[in-house]
């Protein structure tokens, strides 16, 4: 059932004549005709009947416009709720890395609270891949993920990229290793080449930067632990149970020293996701542009922020 057809029917019980009809909506009066016609075909009834020269309503031509009323009514204050500029309302659905969550969303949600009391955000804490497959399967309608200079992800054309900010990385080691502070990268590696590394449990980019730079020093890293949490991975570091990668500028303990990493240089690279079609929509628009207003406020290469 197309809503141009009961829009014909609304005007034709309003004006009560084909022709008026047709000059009221800028079309002919055997146009008109026809798709009344078309419409009575669809609901298996007669909804008009001669009247004279003229046509009236049968009763279920009346009730069908009851009906009518309701239904564009309805889809008109859709059109004005989805369309660009509307005010935000409904709900958003963010899946996204807890450290963009904590440090970007969480701030931008307790704002929204207040300018935009009809718009409501529901939050999911998960890994890049995971947040990816939930925009795939519209579970989620905005993923805040990450991936690595040296290990980017895999470009999918059915989504829309926005990078939101970038940040360096180091190398997590105990705090008495001895490196000089001049040491690049594959310099670093090479002298924990015997340890245990440690490694994200649920993502694997920052598994590929390690395996990668320790190619290039010319050893295989033995990866041995696993953990989703970066205060863990201090605590493994404090522990003696290995090195692994973490966030510069982010607080460590005293048992733990952060290494930076140059030539080359690890680097995070943060992004909003939405799926093409979507942007549109003004809770997505909004909530966005807001991201990407808060992290362009932040120096280039940024720390990261805190786990």
């Amino acid at each position: 059932m197309e809503t141009r057809r009961l829009r014909l029917l609304v005007e034709l019980s309003r004006l009560g004549s084909m022709r008026a009809v047709a000059d009221a909506v800028g079309t002919t009066t055997s146009t008109v005709s026809q798709q009344l016609a078309v419409l009575a075909r669809e609901m298996g009834t007669a909804l008009i009947e001669p009247d004279g020269r003229r046509v009236r309503l049968t009763p279920a031509g009346r009730r069908l416009t009851e009906h009518a009323v309701t239904i564009l009514a309805a889809v008109e204050t859709a059109r004005l709720d989805l369309a660009p500029g509307a005010e935000p309302n409904g709900t958003l659905r963010v899946a996204g890395f807890a450290s963009a969550v904590r440090a970007h969303l969480l701030p931008i949600v307790t704002d929204l609270s207040a300018g935009h009391p009809r718009l409501r955000v529901l939050v999911r804490e998960h890994e890049p891949a995971e947040a990816l497959h939930l925009l795939a399967t519209d579970e989620a309608d905005l993923a805040l993920t990450y991936d690595y200079n040296l290990a980017p992800a895999d470009p999918d054309p059915a989504v829309h990229t926005i990078t939101l900010w970038t940040a360096p990385w180091g190398l997590g080691v105990p705090a008495p290793a001895d490196v000089p502070e001049a040491a690049d990268a594959l310099e670093v590696f090479a002298r924990f080449r015997t340890h245990d590394w440690i490694v994200n449990s649920r993502n694997t980019a920052d598994e590929r930067v390690i395996r990668t730079l320790a190619s290039m020093a010319g050893f295989t890293p033995r990866v041995t632990h696993q953990a989703d949490s970066l205060d863990l991975v201090q605590g493994m570091i404090t522990a003696g149970l290995g090195v692994g990668l973490l966030p510069v500028g982010a607080p460590t303990v005293p048992e733990v020293r952060l290494l930076p990493l140059t030539g080359p240089r690890v680097v995070m690279r943060a992004y909003a996701v939405a799926r093409h079609g979507r942007l549109a929509w003004p809770p997505l628009t909004l909530v966005t542009g807001l991201l990407a207003r808060r992290t362009a406020d932040a120096a280039p290469d940024a720390p990261a922020p805190p786990p």
